[in-house]
């Protein structure tokens, strides 16, 4: 089947459904067709344009504009300003996170994960953005009663903790800006201090090759952080090793674990073929 009767098959299918439930006080539309938006993407295009997604949709390109603006907005889409379409952002997955299980880096990243983790007797996690918060994708423990209790799933700020920031260094100054200047309208009085934590996190990025958060995020916790930036078929993802600060002081994991990290990320890139 072309791509062309695939698209006008989901619009007919679309159509008959909003026809059919149009007189149901109950059935949103604009919902449906946002919805429908997101599931243009099932049939394995990685991006699309306005054009693309309003084709398939049977809508008009000022309608998808404003349903695809929504949908970055909430973390759903994410725009690709030099090539102007979409792909579908790391929201969708927190919908459910049985649909982590498919991300195949997952299984090329925990071994190398549990390495560290042993060595260094803390935890070792790997994570993607969801809004204002790092999602948790992948986590490893080191056999210590010691590490962090935080499980696939959890959620950490995205502007005050290692993993965050690790993200924030690899993500472009569009969207640093866009996550600053939603970070002090929702927090004013204490915006200043984590915007100057961020931006000492892009200083620390540049020199170390990572980021730090000792007892920013929890006060007792220290960790570090670095950017996996796999390329366009994977979301910005950053990588983590943290743990009690009497366990985990700043200098082992600068001195020790850091470079462990850094080698982690660079089989990842190997297996990608990306070195």
């Amino acid at each position: 089947m072309t791509l062309s009767k695939l698209s006008n098959s989901s619009v007919s299918l679309t159509d008959s459904v909003i026809q059919k439930y149009k007189d149901d006080r109950h059935f949103v539309t604009a919902l449906a067709r946002g919805l429908e938006v997101l599931a243009c993407f099932r049939s394995g295009n990685k991006v699309l344009s306005n054009q693309e997604i309003a084709q398939r949709c049977g809508l008009p390109k000022s309608t998808i504009s404003r349903l695809t603006s929504t949908l970055v907005k909430l973390g759903y889409l994410n725009h690709d300003e030099t090539s102007g379409k979409y792909r579908l952002g790391m929201a969708t997955l927190s919908l459910g996170v049985g649909m982590l299980a498919k991300l195949d880096i997952r299984q090329l990243a925990r071994p190398l994960m549990q390495e560290v983790a042993d060595f260094s007797q803390g935890m070792v996690t790997l994570g993607a953005r969801d809004r204002l918060s790092m999602l948790y994708i992948e986590n490893c423990r080191s056999r210590s009663a010691l590490t962090l209790s935080l499980d696939v799933g959890a959620r950490i700020p995205i502007a005050t903790s290692s993993m965050g920031r690790a993200y924030l260094a690899e993500a472009s100054q569009a969207e640093r800006n866009e996550i600053i200047e939603r970070v002090r309208e929702l927090d004013e009085q204490s915006s200043e201090a984590i915007i100057e934590g961020i931006n000492q996190a892009m200083q620390d990025y540049e020199r170390l090759g990572c980021t730090c958060s000792f007892g920013d995020w929890l006060k007792d916790v220290n960790a570090i952080a670095v950017g996996v930036n796999l390329g366009p078929n994977y979301p910005i993802m950053s990588l983590s090793c943290g743990g009690p600060s009497f366990s985990l002081s700043a200098d082992f994991l600068l001195e020790e674990v850091r470079p462990r990290l850094q080698g982690v990320v660079h089989r990842l890139k190997e297996s990608m073929g990306q070195v």
